[in-house]
């Protein structure tokens, strides 16, 4: 069961608690949501959320997926990212951690 993280917005998980499913923005931007590994998750808060509140990280059983996902190469980082190429069921978020 390979687990990987996503950092939202509380508003965004409700929101996807009653459309069924979730959706981040970057999937309509990119064609991808962003997802981290457990030892990558301190620095995409730093990085992206730095003074953020409201924030949860979405805790993902990646065997429960129905869509796609990928380690993709991220050349700005030289580190490879999880990226889910499609919404993400409900039931593959096994955990929902506030932040």
């Amino acid at each position: 069961m390979p687990i990987i993280y996503h950092v939202t917005m509380r508003s965004d998980w409700d929101r996807a608690l009653q459309q069924g499913f979730y959706e981040a923005p970057s999937l309509a931007n990119e064609g991808f949501i962003h997802c981290s590994q457990d030892h990558q998750v301190a620095g995409v808060l730093e990085r992206y959320f730095e003074g953020q509140t409201n924030l949860v990280k979405l805790v993902i059983d990646t065997d429960q997926l129905t869509a796609h996902f990928v380690f993709d190469w991220s050349p700005s980082m030289a580190d490879t990212f999880p990226h889910i190429y499609g919404p993400v069921n409900l039931n593959a978020v096994i955990k929902v951690i506030p932040l």
